[in-house]
């Protein structure tokens, strides 16, 4: 045990003393901060813009239908032809040409009608000129068939259905969503840390073995002893760099947003899934003091600690699992180079973990495919903890899918470290020869 600290220690000392360590300690909570505060920034800048379209509505219909839009703002141009009006537009470098022609009704109206634009109009643009067109027509059919104006105002009404739970609690559309986000970016921290600081270990590995220190080392230590200590000690200074990186970087944010007065929503906006979440939540009327109200309290009421604790067991356990057969790549082969073939069949889990994982747990955290891959070691430590914010028990994750997946980790991690330790202890002492799957199975059998 004695041997393992020693290791242990030297490897760490090591790693926090290395001066590209150092450099990149710092250095990587600024470029961090400053790639995001430039996305907010630029989202900001691109959202100001309002393209203009100029409407020619030569008939008699939507002469109210168009109001300055999000993204699009209008300009009527009235008692010229076309072609005209096509010249002026490009003349004043307006976005497009809307064109009403004459006819007997709306319908016929809305049915010729085209948009002229320099090039293919983007879909958001497209969207609201449809939307303002596609409002006052409907308001028209209904009046076609003896709906008043007031009528259908109140038809137009939406609706949010209140829901509870069976013990009383009021919940909100939306809670499912913002769980997994928040579980999601816990899976994601290991994700990153299993990639970047598995990857400190395997070049650690192969630096002394072509350096032939290996030798000289196991003379005095055990393989396994040398490969747990690597690990361990690696995984601290990565955790330290971690921290130093979370509270660097949290602070740097925070100060630069404030002083650039860019608002963080910008960064909840778009296709992804916290614009989908942002949109869901938007529709649901969340400004209203009420819904507000009922998602802090959401916020508040979830399991922090709980979630705080199963991110370090699984944290842990993950990042031992996948560092080991780092290790053991690291030992198999003489360069990084070689470690291409072996890279990706490790990478891969990680990867479905994160997106099989949103997708599942967003549409249904119960369901089975969620619950499969919260269960099978190599995705648990991320899909969990996507299900774990809606807590343990009766409401959440059941008690015996915790106790599988905690316990298939457990054996996953004690019979990984036993292979990888197989390969480490052959591997280090092998040189100048490219390593095969095949020959790899018969180290494991020595």
């Amino acid at each position: 045990m004695a041997k393992l600290w020693l290791i242990i220690r030297r490897e760490y000392l090591a790693k926090v003393r290395n001066k590209s360590f150092v450099v990149m300690t710092f250095l990587s909570p600024i470029l961090l901060v400053g790639m995001v505060v430039l996305i907010a920034y630029l989202t900001q800048v691109n959202d100001n813009e309002k393209r203009v379209v100029a409407v020619l509505n030569q008939s008699a219909f939507f002469g109210n239908s168009f109001t300055p839009g999000t993204g699009v703002s209008f300009v009527d141009f009235k008692g010229i032809s076309l072609e005209a009006a096509k010249d002026s537009v490009t003349g004043m470098g307006f976005y497009g040409l809307l064109h009403l022609p004459p006819a007997g009704d709306a319908e016929a109206v809305a049915r010729e009608a085209f948009l002229y634009t320099r090039e293919v109009p983007s879909t958001s643009v497209l969207t609201e000129v449809e939307d303002a067109l596609e409002d006052d027509l409907r308001a028209y059919r209904l009046e076609a068939m003896g709906v008043t104006p007031g009528e259908y105002a109140q038809v137009r009404q939406g609706y949010d259905l209140q829901t509870a739970t069976f013990r009383g609690e009021r919940s909100h559309k939306g809670i499912n969503e913002f769980k997994a986000i928040v579980g999601g970016g816990f899976g994601y921290l290991i994700m990153m840390f299993i990639i970047i600081y598995g990857g400190f270990v395997m070049r650690s590995v192969i630096e002394e073995k072509t350096s032939r220190i290996i030798e000289v080392i196991i003379s005095s230590v055990k393989p396994f002893q040398l490969m747990m200590g690597k690990i361990i000690g690696t995984s601290l200074a990565g955790v330290t760099q971690f921290l130093i990186w979370i509270l660097s970087a949290g602070l740097l944010l925070t100060v630069a947003l404030l002083f650039m007065d860019i608002d963080p929503g910008v960064l909840m906006q778009g296709p992804g899934m916290g614009g989908a979440l942002e949109q869901q939540l938007s529709s649901s009327a969340l400004a209203d003091d009420q819904t507000a109200r009922l998602m802090l309290e959401e916020f508040v009421q979830l399991p922090m600690g709980l979630l705080l604790f199963f991110f370090l067991v699984y944290f842990v356990l993950g990042y031992l699992i996948y560092s080991s057969i780092y290790a053991a790549i690291g030992a198999a082969v003489d360069n990084e180079t070689d470690t291409q073939q072996f890279i990706l069949p490790v990478i891969l889990p990680l990867m479905l973990a994160i997106y099989v994982g949103f997708f599942s747990v967003f549409s249904n955290p119960h369901g089975p495919i969620a619950v499969a891959f919260s269960i099978f070691p190599l995705t648990s430590p991320i899909v969990m903890l996507m299900r774990l914010p809606s807590g343990i028990g009766p409401t959440g994750v059941p008690y015996w899918e915790l106790a599988a997946s905690l316990s298939l980790l457990l054996l996953t991690f004690i019979g990984i470290v036993w292979l990888a330790a197989k390969i480490y202890r052959i591997g280090i002492l092998m040189y100048g020869k490219k390593p095969t799957y095949k020959e790899l199975y018969k180290w494991l059998k020595y």
